[in-house]
């Protein structure tokens, strides 16, 4: 029998293969790594919201990585911590397709995120002049506002054509919702669902990677060139760290799209590429802008000694 995406028919999402024995271990160590998770982020969030050295155009554009963060952590955490009690994998469609949507709404806010950053440290680094105008409070403003009609445009459209079909299997292979799960679900012609995939996969992995390629060439010969040592070291750090963080997640997501449109990869190697796109950015970002970013370090420091001693008054 067919039912329409948005019905709330119940699909399976594939087994965690969890013993008895280990189910406590396991449950304990998810819990964990979502709650550090988010108190990293939450961590960042409010340093820069809280510290008025901090609100400038590169913080306030950083500001939106960790909300884009726990918007994917929390996609896949709670209903994996629920499956690993009940050991029950189902999910119904309605919910499935809402992670399906909060998942890539992450993935895809990431990319136009560090994007526009690396904007920024290019216009600040070869073009330090003309800084204060081009990422003048309301251009940055505009900057925001535009990644997020982006993301929402582009997932909004991708999950509205998931939704036309009527779903003839309810097993889904991998460990959450996503579209390419979803979509072999699907018994009808999605080949326009398909090459709308391919072109989201284009513009979102294409188009930040050469934006990356270009600013980050850019600023190499403008840190070659500049006789200041201090601030040749400082732009070497600042854009080391957002190079990591870029890479890590550009890297992680084409290999799991990859893997998705091979027929060939083995299911396990899929499973654990898509589990390491919502783990390891949102518990690394945090961790590596904390760790590499001076003021941010200095800030968070501060404001914990501040909490600490009116805790003690």
């Amino acid at each position: 029998m067919y039912t329409n995406a948005s019905d709330m028919e119940l699909l399976t999402l594939v087994s965690l293969d969890i013993s008895a024995a280990h189910i406590y271990p396991v449950f304990v160590f998810s819990t964990l790594t979502y709650l550090i998770i988010v108190f990293c982020n939450l961590s960042v969030l409010a340093t820069i919201a809280l510290s008025k050295k901090l609100h400038n155009p590169m913080f306030i554009l950083l500001f939106n990585l960790p909300i884009s963060d726990m918007v994917g952590s929390t996609a896949f955490f709670p209903h994996l911590l629920f499956s690993i009690v009940t050991q029950n994998r189902g999910i119904s469609s309605s919910a499935c397709i809402t992670q399906a949507f909060m998942i890539h709404f992450y993935g895809t806010g990431n990319l136009l995120i560090l994007s526009a950053m690396a904007y920024d440290r290019y216009v600040a680094i070869c073009c330090p002049l003309r800084y204060n105008d081009i990422m003048s409070p309301k251009n940055v403003i505009k900057i925001i506002i535009l990644i997020w009609f982006i993301n929402v445009s582009i997932i909004v459209t991708l999950m509205s054509m998931l939704t036309r079909f009527k779903f003839c299997r309810t097993n889904i292979v991998d460990l959450y919702c996503n579209n390419p799960s979803l979509l072999k679900l699907v018994c009808e012609d999605t080949r326009i669902n398909n090459f709308y995939g391919i072109f989201t996969i284009v513009l979102l992995q294409g188009g930040p990677l050469l934006i990356i390629i270009y600013t980050y060439v850019q600023i190499l010969r403008t840190c070659v060139m500049t006789k200041h040592s201090d601030a040749r070291k400082k732009a070497f750090q600042t854009c080391g760290t957002h190079l990591v963080v870029f890479l890590i997640l550009q890297i992680n997501t084409a290999f799991t799209l990859i893997a998705h449109r091979i027929q060939s990869v083995s299911p396990y190697l899929r499973r654990v590429l898509g589990l390491s796109v919502l783990l390891f950015p949102p518990l690394l970002d945090p961790i590596i802008y904390g760790l590499k970013t001076t003021e941010l370090k200095r800030s968070f420091i501060l404001l914990l000694k501040k909490k600490m001693c009116s805790t003690k008054l």
